[in-house]
């Protein structure tokens, strides 16, 4: 469902979704801004970034490592809260240890003064890697 007025911004969360799903790191690149003020949490721990570098490191190097597969993008929700944008997401995938399904909530700003509204505030919540139990 999606509740907004200015789809341009809605449309920045569908893109960070597609671009994580697809583990994309320059179209990650292109939709923060060179200053984001981005935080995250796993099961195990929290997680801080200020810049699109940083931010693609703990998204390829540690939430999602290289050896894991993300073969779907299964659902893509948004929303607005006021002035955030509200973006949930649900990937499937599988890695040495077999599939797994994991989901995240994020809430964010962008810039409206700047071409491409660029991602200036992030906060995610991660479900972590859940697998079937049957």
């Amino acid at each position: 469902m999606v509740d907004v007025a200015d789809e341009t911004v809605i449309d920045s969360g569908r893109r960070f979704a597609a671009a994580l799903a697809g583990k994309r790191p320059a179209e990650l690149a292109e939709l923060l801004a060179p200053d984001v003020d981005f935080r995250g949490l796993t099961p195990g721990r929290d997680w801080q970034a200020s810049s699109p570098e940083q931010v693609i490191a703990i998204l390829f190097d540690h939430w999602f490592e290289p050896t894991d597969v993300l073969d779907e993008l299964v659902a893509v929700d948004t929303s607005t809260v006021e002035d955030r944008q509200h973006v949930s997401y649900r990937l499937r995938g599988h890695d040495a240890d077999g599939p797994f399904v994991v989901e995240q909530q994020a809430y964010f700003m962008t810039d409206d003064d700047q071409p491409g509204r660029p991602i200036t505030w992030m906060r995610v919540l991660c479900s972590g890697f859940r697998r079937p139990t049957a």
